[in-house]
């Protein structure tokens, strides 16, 4: 075991902390003013985030920016996607107006449950495992939604593609927290560009299929009707399979970038479980070693090392024997036994940290709340908008290709929007308060 000296002597805490900044006490031990009251994990990735704050924003942290905005990408590309190939599935499969919401519901749903469910499995399973899997998801059910010939079929695969969405924000948002330096936290925001972005892409592919390999309408002017339809004579055009592939096209190449992100992630990039996860796991030894790749990835050498945990735990265990004020090292993180169903639950407890205080649930229902009406604005405007445009438009003899391509041209502005909002950010005198105001 380390002594309190070598421990004290550690390269991250007195590069990242002056003489001045620590004291001793009665005992001649050296105390950190940031870690007094802190649990023993606290005080360990208190250490992580000097030693990954040493490396600034290096060639991992700008892998890992670009990779957890594709999630964000993958995010509205689906959203802004059944907006925009619902009208050609109306046409085939014969549903009535009524129906035509249940697809925006189902991908709804299975947003919501997979924003919960990824959420809490994040801190069971790692961050590793959830990185790789939301974007595989969301890619194989994505290109399966190509496939179904009936309403029901693309019913249930929405909602599959919207669980393995679902998941991304939180988990992006959970390791760009956790791997970028702290003076680079505006760039949290900035991941927010890959929605807009995600949006045009989808809408621009639209444009190159659906008004080109579409039913269209018949010789009467009318949108010829579903080949199911009750009402259709013998022998009379439809709106067949073979001769609606629009949609199909569209979902197909979405399903395609999808999959593409998942090979960037797990074969080309390969992440680094997080430090943090491990420390709360118990791991210490294999958080030193992902702390090692990063920095050789960054090409310096990391300053934190095993000894230097195992002196801290000493360090942190003696102090609480002295000072009763002390919180004693942490026992459930290094529940490495503990069944899923008891990981689950402890997940589930941790939520009430939300509304531990007056300020805290306060905060917590506010962003809710805000959450909530941004993305009922987003699905009226990607969901709803695109079939009421094409509606309107054909009253006045627009065509599908021009109303599909000034969707491109009115979300493209949503990339400027989002880049200006990120750097006001960080503006002094307006802050994160005006920004959201």
């Amino acid at each position: 075991m380390a002594s309190d000296k070598e421990f004290n002597s550690s390269s991250v805490l007195d590069k990242e902390r002056s003489p001045g900044d620590r004291h001793n006490d009665q005992d001649g031990h050296f105390r950190d003013p940031e870690m007094e009251g802190l649990t023993l994990y606290e005080k360990k990735a208190l250490l992580v985030n000097r030693e990954l704050d040493s490396h600034g924003m290096g060639k991992y942290q700008w892998y890992i920016f670009f990779l957890c905005g594709f999630g964000y990408l993958v995010d509205l590309l689906y959203a802004q996607a059944f907006g925009l190939v619902e009208p050609a599935m109306q046409q085939e499969f014969g549903f009535g107006k009524k129906e035509s919401g249940n697809i925006f519901s189902s991908f709804s749903a299975g947003l919501t449950a997979g924003a919960f469910v990824w959420g809490v499995l994040v801190d069971i399973i790692g961050r590793q495992y959830a990185f790789n899997l939301t974007v595989l998801i969301s890619s194989v059910f994505g290109l399966c939604l190509a496939a179904p010939s009936t309403y029901n079929g693309v019913l249930v695969l929405t909602a599959f593609v919207g669980f393995g969405v679902g998941g991304n924000i939180p988990i992006d948002t959970t390791i760009c927290l956790e791997f970028l330096p702290q003076n680079r936290r505006f760039l949290l925001a900035m991941l927010s560009v890959f929605q807009p972005l995600g949006v045009v892409i989808s809408s621009g592919i639209a444009y190159g299929f659906i008004p080109f390999y579409s039913c269209g309408n018949g010789a009467d002017k009318k949108p010829l009707p579903a080949c199911s339809s009750s009402t259709l004579a013998p022998g009379a055009p439809c709106c067949t399979k073979a001769s609606n592939m629009g949609w199909r096209y569209t979902l197909i190449c979405l399903g395609a970038i999808c999959l593409t992100i998942f090979f960037l992630r797990f074969v080309v990039f390969r992440f680094q479980e997080s430090p943090k996860y491990l420390l709360y796991r118990g791991r210490d030894d294999k958080a030193i070693v992902v702390l090692q790749k990063i920095a050789k990835f960054n090409g310096r050498e990391s300053s934190i090392t095993l000894e230097l945990f195992e002196a801290l735990t000493n360090e942190h265990a003696s102090m609480a024997n002295r000072d009763t004020h002390l919180p004693i090292p942490d026992v459930e993180m290094e529940k490495l036994t503990s069944t899923w169903i008891e990981k689950f639950k402890t997940e589930l407890q941790r939520c009430k940290i939300l509304f531990s205080t007056f300020s805290m649930a306060r905060l917590t229902i506010l962003v809710w709340v805000t959450y909530i009406f941004d993305y009922w604005g987003f699905s009226i405007a990607g969901s709803f908008l695109p079939t009421i445009l094409l509606q309107k438009n054909s009253a006045i003899d627009i065509s599908t290709a021009e109303t599909y391509r000034n969707f491109v041209i009115i979300y493209i502005c949503g990339i400027p929007g989002v880049m200006l909002g990120a750097l006001m950010y960080v503006v002094p005198r307006v802050g994160r308060k005006w920004v959201r105001i």
